[in-house]
């Protein structure tokens, strides 16, 4: 029986962030570190990082590189961290014990870089020697056919991969071992612990907060810049530049502010990403009583209503062990027959990066585990010209045993999750399991209409 939909004035619930960043202890890092090495087949580990590509690192290390390229080189015996000049006086947020070697190749162009090891030298001073079999880590994955090439694909610098192709001898040597790290089946960011989830959460809370300010804010008149005056940015280090795009290009939906005036009846998306969270909204600059004419007509029937349902159907779809394939096949199923489609994966694996992996693909058998920290991500494609719809937020999967582990550690956090919880429930009557934990404030909250934030779409 399908459950009827309606715009309800639930209120907005309460946007709670906590003040304090939570932090993951010396010995997860160490554990990690071990795990990686256990995980592959290799005599040494290089791991690549620079500010896009920072989030391997910075799992393993806490190191998220400031304007130039590392190198984290894992042997069984040895750890050592490549950087340049700028990176040095960085190095004291790191809270395990690594061997460095300044590298001055690696720092930026006009700075004296003579006077130490080249990329090659410092590699071999690390121990890494001609016949050693050495695995990367880059920044994703290729699929066997996505690579014509006579040597493993590998996503990093083609002057680092060239190096240690030297530096082994024989180029079959050096192997891409990312997936260790960013498989949804088995990669070792796949499955986030108590502390990493706390670490997270303190970032999603923020961009549901900080998106729900935009939309307050967001009134015709108004520029798309000035939108983010009210906004309490502290300084959190962003998973993507800040989105805000209204009217005609409101399809251009990553770009970032502009100068335009929002105008009534507007077509807007805002969205915020910091690490390990992200917060989405798409609606219409309107009241719900709004005569806004014939271009908007049958908006809420035809595109907010569908779409919602699919977004409360995707969270009551989440459950340990269920096939990411089946979520897939669910929600793409349920969106057929409408005037629009989900144009990426229903959904997706976050971290410090916006978008890890995702077991939620077609066909695919990786099931929803405990430790997977999710975005909700349903992005409504082939919809009309003046209409959007967005809804995304961040949830985490826990068993009984990581629940139990998130409520000891972390009980403030713990009382926010069952609050969350509780609205998703009682307010908006979508039965969520008890292995989904909001790390947003306003999960599924989703007002179409940027003049009515109070009013959001609920089941009756």
């Amino acid at each position: 029986m399908t459950r009827s939909i309606e715009l309800a004035d639930v209120g907005m619930p309460p946007l709670d962030v906590p003040e304090e960043l939570p932090a993951v202890a010396a010995g997860e890092f160490e554990e990690r570190i071990a795990a990686l090495l256990a995980a592959v087949e290799v005599d040494h580990v290089v791991v690549y990082g620079d500010r896009e590509h920072a989030a391997g690192l910075v799992f393993l290390c806490n190191l998220d590189p400031c304007l130039e390229e590392v190198l984290l080189v894992l042997g069984r015996d040895r750890r050592t961290l490549l950087v340049g000049k700028e990176d040095v006086g960085y190095l004291p947020i790191v809270p395990i014990d690594l061997d460095v070697i300044l590298c001055p190749t690696l720092s930026l162009m006009g700075i004296d870089r003579s006077g130490g090891p080249t990329v090659g030298q410092a590699l071999r001073d690390a121990r890494v020697a001609a016949g050693d079999r050495i695995g990367v880590v880059g920044w994703k994955t290729l699929a066997p056919g996505e690579s014509s090439g006579s040597f493993t694909p590998i996503f990093a610098p083609a002057f680092v991969v060239d190096t240690l192709r030297e530096i082994a001898g024989r180029p079959e040597l050096v192997v891409d071992v990312t997936a260790a790290l960013t498989s949804p089946r088995s990669g070792l960011r796949s499955f986030c612990s108590a502390d990493q989830i706390a670490v997270f959460e303190w970032g999603a809370s923020r961009c549901s907060a900080y998106v729900m300010e935009i939309l307050r804010a967001a009134r015709p008149g108004v520029t798309e810049r000035e939108t983010f005056v009210g906004v309490p940015w502290g300084g959190e280090p962003l998973s993507y530049h800040p989105v805000l795009a209204s009217g005609p290009d409101v399809a251009v939906g990553l770009r970032s502010p502009s100068s335009r005036r929002f105008e009534l009846g507007d077509a807007a998306i805002a969205g915020i990403g910091l690490w390990g969270g992200n917060c989405a909204r798409g609606g219409l600059v309107a009241a719900a009583d709004t005569e806004l004419g014939p271009q908007s007509e049958g908006y809420l029937e035809r595109l907010a209503v569908p779409y919602w349902r699919a977004m409360a159907t995707w969270y009551e779809s989440l459950e340990l062990g269920a096939p990411g394939g089946d979520v897939f096949a669910k929600i793409t199923g349920l969106l057929d027959g409408e005037a629009f489609a989900s144009s990426l994966n229903p959904g997706h694996l976050i971290h410090y990066e916006e978008w890890l992996d995702s077991p939620i693909r077609a066909g695919s058998s990786d099931p929803i585990a405990s430790g997977m920290v999710f975005q909700s991500d349903i992005i409504p494609t082939g919809i009309r010209p003046g209409w959007t719809a967005n809804c995304e937020d961040t949830v985490a999967i826990a068993d009984a045993d990581l629940r139990a582990a998130v409520e000891a550690r972390h009980p403030e956090l713990w009382a926010r999750i069952e609050t969350r919880r509780a609205f998703m429930r009682g307010s908006l009557g979508i039965d969520v399991r008890d292995e989904i934990l909001p790390l947003t404030p306003t999960p599924a909250y989703f007002p179409p209409f940027w003049l009515d934030l109070d009013r959001a779409l609920v089941y009756a």
